[in-house]
C-alpha cells in the first residue's frame, strides 16, 4: 500500500507556493519505456484503490493540485498555482493552473480546459454519497474513508473559475499534502457527466481521463498496459510516446527482463536478487531507506484472535532474529518494534520486541485456551520489499506458532482477490504492509489504525487511541504533538492489531541508457521526463 503525506510545522504551511514553470516541449523519443510492474493495477479510478501497484499507474495519468516535488517530501505547486493555508489550519484557499488540457481519447474529446467545476466534482464525489454520480456507480473510496474525509470537511466552495476553499471542522496539520495523494488524482467533470448520461457511469474505472503526461491506451490484465504521451500536456510533451507496463509477478523473472534489456525500469527487486544484477555492464541498482512497514493484520471481528491476549502470545511466539536471516540476508532491514519506523518524528523509543514462547503459551491459557488453536495466515502472494518472500515467511511463522500450540493453516489467493477477501474480513491474520513519502506519524497511524479506517470492524478501532492521533493532528506545538503520537504508540503496542514484521531499504533496477528517473522515498515509480 502507498500514500503520500505532508508534514510542516503551520507557518510554513500558511506560506504560498510558487509558481512552477513548464519546461519547454521535447519532440518524444522514438523509443518506448518498458516498466516491469510486479502486479496487475486493481482498477484506474484513483480514488477506489490505496495500493502501490495501482498507484503506480494512475499517477502517470491523473494529478493533484499540489506534488512533492520528486525524491523530496517538498510540496509544489501541480493543478494548482498556489495556495493560502489559514493560521489556525482549517481553511485552505487555492488558485488553480490555467491552460491544462485533459486527455482526448477515443472515448473522450474535452470541449474545456480544467477548472474549478473538475476539483468540486472530484471532491464532492469522494464526501458525499448523495453526489448523483455516487448514485450511478456506488464505490467505496477506500482511502479517503480511512482518513476520515467526509467527516473532516465542513465544505468545499468554488469561489471562482480557477479557486476552490476547503474548510474543515477541525485543525488538520497534515491536511494539504492529502492533495499530493493518489486518491486526490483529478477527474474531469465533462466526462463524468457523459459517462452519466449515457448510464455508464462505471467507465470512469476502466477507461480513465486525467491531466497527467500520459494517457491511456490498452490493457490486458495480468499481461500488458500501454500508456501514450499527452501531445496536449501543460507540462511539455514527453520524449518518450510509448510507455509500457510489462506485468511480471515473479521477482527473479523482472530480474531476468532487466538484465536482457527487455525492461528498462523494475518494481522492487529483493535482497537476495542484488547479487544477479552486481557488475551487470547496463544495469543499475538505485537504493533508498524507505519509509515502510511490513506487518501482519488481525481480524479483530474473528475469534480466536480478538482476544488480545491470543494476539500477544502470536506476536512473541515468531522468532524475529532467524525471520530476518533467511529474508533479509544483505541485513538491510529493520525489526518493526512500533507502526512506523524509528526515523519517524514522535517514534515511541520505549517500545521493544520480545521472543518468549513460554510467556505466549501462558498467555494463551489465560485466554482460556485448552486445545490446539487453528487460524488461517495468509501469506503475501507478491514479493515486497519488506516481506521479499511471503509463503517463505508464513512457513517459517507456522513453525513457530507450533511450538506454541498454535496450527496455522497458510492460504494466499491473486492479489487483487487477496485485497478484496481481506477488505470483507475472511483471515484470521493477514500480511500486508504501507509506504509514504515522508516521515510523519499521522501519515501510518490515521489510514491504518483509526476507527474510521475499520472497514466492517475487523480492523483496530480504540477510542482512546483515536482521541489522542485526532488531537496531535490539530495541535500546531510540535512537542506536544509528538508526545501524543508517542501515547498512541503506547496504545497500539498494548492492544496489538499488527504483529510489525520490516522497515525495508527499496532496490530499483534500471538500465543505464534511462534518464530522469529518481526513486522516491516510498519507492514508487514516476515517468514525467523519462527517457532513454
Amino acid at each position: 500500500m502507498i500514500r503520500r503525506v505532508f508534514s510542516r510545522p503551520l507557518g510554513l504551511l500558511a506560506a504560498c507556493a510558487v509558481l512552477v514553470s513548464a519546461p519547454a516541449s521535447a519532440a518524444p523519443a522514438a523509443k518506448p519505456l518498458v516498466y516491469c510492474a510486479d502486479a496487475s493495477p486493481e482498477g484506474f479510478d484513483p480514488a477506489l484503490w490505496d495500493s502501490s501497484s495501482t498507484g503506480n499507474v494512475t499517477s502517470q495519468i491523473f494529478q493533484g493540485l499540489v506534488a512533492f516535488k520528486r525524491g523530496t517530501a517538498v510540496l509544489e505547486p501541480r493543478l494548482a498555482t498556489t495556495w493560502t493555508v489559514s493560521p489556525d489550519a482549517k481553511t485552505f484557499h487555492f488558485t488553480l493552473r490555467r491552460g491544462v488540457a485533459f486527455h482526448t481519447t477515443p472515448y473522450f474529446t474535452p470541449t474545456r480546459e480544467f477548472n474549478a467545476d473538475d476539483v468540486m466534482f472530484t471532491f464532492t464525489r469522494l464526501i458525499d454519497p448523495q453526489q448523483p454520480f455516487n448514485g450511478a456507480f456506488p464505490a467505496t473510496y477506500v482511502y479517503p474513508q480511512s482518513l476520515g474525509l467526509a467527516q473532516m470537511i465542513a465544505g468545499i466552495d468554488r469561489v471562482g473559475d480557477h479557486e476552490v476553499r476547503f474548510r474543515l471542522h477541525k485543525a488538520n496539520v497534515n491536511f494539504l499534502g492529502y492533495f499530493a495523494s493518489s486518491f486526490a488524482g483529478i477527474h474531469s467533470a465533462e466526462y463524468a457527466a457523459q459517462l452519466l448520461s449515457a448510464s455508464r457511469a462505471s467507465a470512469i474505472n476502466n477507461q480513465p481521463v486525467g491531466t497527467g503526461p500520459y494517457r491511456f491506451k490498452s490493457y490486458r490484465k495480468d499481461d500488458v498496459l500501454r500508456l501514450t504521451a499527452h501531445p496536449a500536456y501543460w507540462g511539455g510533451v514527453q520524449r518518450t510516446e510509448r510507455l509500457v507496463y510489462a506485468i511480471s509477478r515473479e521477482p527473479n523473472v523482472r530480474v531476468q527482463k532487466v538484465s536482457r534489456g527487455e525492461c528498462h525500469v523494475a518494481a522492487a527487486i529483493r535482497d537476495v536478487d542484488i547479487t544477479a544484477l552486481t557488475g551487470h555492464p547496463q544495469v543499475v541498482v538505485q537504493k533508498i531507506q524507505a519509509l515502510n512497514i511490513s506487518y501482519l493484520a488481525f481480524n479483530l471481528k474473528r475469534p480466536p484472535v480478538d482476544k488480545r491476549e491470543v494476539r500477544e502470545a502470536l506476536d512473541i511466539a515468531i522468532d524475529r532474529n532467524a525471520l530476518f536471516k533467511v529474508l533479509f540476508p544483505r541485513g538491510d532491514a529493520l525489526q518493526a518494534v512500533s507502526a512506523f519506523p524509528p526515523a519517524v518524528p514522535g517514534y515511541n523509543k520505549t517500545l521493544k520486541n520480545e521472543y518468549n514462547p513460554e510467556r505466549a503459551k501462558q498467555l494463551l491459557a489465560a485466554a482460556g485456551v485448552k486445545r490446539e488453536l487453528q487460524v488461517d495466515l495468509w501469506a503475501l502472494p507478491i514479493s515486497r520489499p519488506t516481506n521479499p518472500n511471503g509463503q517463505l515467511m508464513a512457513q517459517m511463522i507456522q513453525a513457530d506458532w507450533a511450538k506454541i500450540g498454535v496450527k496455522a493453516r497458510i492460504l494466499t489467493y491473486e492479489w487483487g482477490e487477496y485485497l478484496k477477501r481481506a477488505n470483507a474480513g475472511e483471515h484470521h491474520v493477514y500480511m500486508s504492509g504501507w509506504s509514504t513519502d515522508l516521515a510523519a506519524a499521522d501519515e501510518f497511524l490515521t489510514p491504518n489504525l483509526t476507527c474510521a479506517a475499520s472497514r466492517g470492524g475487523i480492523k483496530f478501532c480504540n477510542a482512546e487511541f483515536d482521541a489522542l492521533v485526532e488531537a496531535a493532528r490539530a495541535e500546531v506545538n510540535e512537542p506536544k504533538r509528538l508526545a501524543m503520537f508517542e501515547q498512541a504508540q503506547a496504545i497500539f503496542k498494548r492492544e496489538r492489531p499488527w504483529i510489525t514484521m520490516a522497515h525495508s531499504s527499496v532496490y530499483i533496477p534500471l538500465r543505464k541508457d534511462v534518464q530522469g528517473f529518481v526513486m522516491a522515498p516510498n519507492g514508487s515509480v514516476d515517468f514525467e521526463g523519462v527517457y532513454r
